[in-house]
This record gives C-alpha cells, sequence and structure tokens, in this order.
C-alpha cells in the first residue's frame, strides 16, 4: 500500500479513480484530481508548500514532485505526464504537458500548455515556456514548436495509456 502521510496538519486529498502504486509516497499539501496515477517509488512531498495536480496526471516511477518553503508551490494542470526518474520542483504546468525521462524542472518555472520537455533537459530557474514549445539540452532551450502530430502521437497518447495502464493494476486488486 502507498505511503499517504498527513503532516503539519494537511493530509493528501486523492480524486476519484487515481493508483497509488504500493511504493509510491504523497506527503501532506497534496491534492490530486481524479484518474491520476502515482507510479513506483514516485514521492510527491507537500511538506514546505502545497501541491495540486488536475485530472489524469501520471507520475511515474522514480519521479519527485517537491516545492519551495514559502515561495514556490507546484500546481500541475491535466492530461501531465512526469516521467520516469523526473523532478518537478516550485513550478507551474499547465495542460497536456510530456515532462520526458530524467528531465528536472526547477523553482518558479511556467511551462505552458502542449509542450513537450525532453528527456533529459534541465529546465532552470524562472524559465518561461510558452504553449506548444518543444525545449531540450542541460540548460534547456527551445528547439522548436511542437508539432501537431508529436502532441498528439506523443503528449495525448502517453497521458491517455497511463488512465489505460493503471486500470490493469486496479483490476488486479
Amino acid at each position: 500500500m502507498a505511503i499517504i502521510k498527513p503532516l503539519l496538519g494537511n493530509t493528501p486529498k486523492l480524486g476519484t479513480d487515481c493508483f497509488l502504486a504500493e511504493t509510491s509516497v504523497i506527503i501532506g499539501d497534496v491534492i490530486m484530481g481524479n484518474e491520476c496515477s502515482i507510479w513506483y517509488n514516485a514521492v510527491l512531498r507537500g511538506d514546505v508548500n502545497s501541491i495540486r495536480l488536475g485530472n489524469r496526471v501520471n507520475i511515474q516511477d522514480n519521479a519527485m514532485v517537491h516545492c519551495t518553503y514559502l515561495k514556490y508551490p507546484v500546481q500541475l494542470g491535466n492530461n501531465v505526464s512526469v516521467g520516469h526518474n523526473a523532478v518537478v520542483h516550485g513550478c507551474t504546468i499547465y495542460d497536456n504537458v510530456l515532462i520526458g525521462m530524467g528531465a528536472i524542472v526547477m523553482d518558479n518555472c511556467i511551462i505552458e500548455s502542449n509542450s513537450l520537455i525532453a528527456a533529459g533537459a534541465v529546465v532552470t530557474q524562472g524559465t518561461h515556456v510558452k504553449s506548444g514549445e518543444l525545449w531540450a539540452g542541460v540548460p534547456a532551450k527551445k528547439i522548436k514548436d511542437v508539432p501537431a502530430e508529436l502532441r498528439e502521437e506523443e503528449i495525448e497518447r502517453i497521458a491517455r495509456n497511463y488512465v489505460k495502464y493503471s486500470s490493469w493494476y486496479k483490476d488486479e486488486l
């Protein structure tokens, strides 16, 4: 069973039809929407500020979501995928965004809708990624606009698939 830990008077709140892997950890001031999935060894640590997830957010294996004390909460929109081993820290991510495997999104960043942060990218503090942009590299820079087929075949497909994958696990319970 996942670790769901109240802290400092804040108890995580889950939407309907969410999947929490047995080794996931959700602490403190965390509120998630419906059909979210938190995968193996993923951590959402709402101890020093708040974490808010929209609907159909997936936080994949070994990812970390954290915030900055008294400064930067985390806000994730709908249909956001946070890839394996990614770090999302004190930032705002709008709807239909893919954060690639091993990517890092730092404090006070804004990632607008329909954007893609490539695997391994490091989005440095205070960066503003405009809607529909693809960023990659260390430090991350805009590579190009996200083509429609990439948005549909990657960003939207991955969000949909993780709702499906989590249903396989829930069906086994």
